[in-house]
């Protein structure tokens, strides 16, 4: 059974940075396509990025576009989320999210039915 572990979280300043990892296990990474959401409080998960399953094709919200990157190595089963120039705002649990249907992620990427498989989440916190 394939499972996915977010690491990488902690509480940070307002234009730190940090790097998200997502480790896969039971199965190969390049099985899936894969997506970072976050979930702040009070607020609905929403999108972060997406990322196929050879890296070819990207998309972010417009929110972080410009400031994050996601980024995946096949070969080391991992998915990293790259985030510079962190807002108080970016504060939330972030997970990420894999899926191997190919019609579904190509069809909206930034859905979260598009995914069947989650980690369990990761908390960023960045202080004003």
């Amino acid at each position: 059974q394939v499972q996915f572990v977010e690491s990488g979280g902690g509480l940070v300043q307002t234009g730190d940075s940090l790097r998200l990892s997502c480790a896969a296990s039971g199965r190969a990474l390049r099985s899936y396509a894969m997506g970072w959401f976050r979930l702040a409080p009070g607020k609905e998960r929403e999108f972060v990025a997406a990322i196929n399953w050879s890296g070819g094709s990207i998309r972010y919200a417009g929110s972080v576009k410009g400031r994050f990157t996601i980024s995946r190595d096949n070969d080391k089963n991992m998915v990293y989320l790259q985030m510079n120039s962190l807002k108080p705002e970016d504060t939330a649990v972030y997970y990420c999210a894999a899926t191997g249907r190919r019609s579904a992620w190509y069809k909206d990427p930034e859905v979260e039915l598009a995914y069947d498989h989650w980690g369990p989440g990761t908390q960023v916190t960045v202080s004003k």
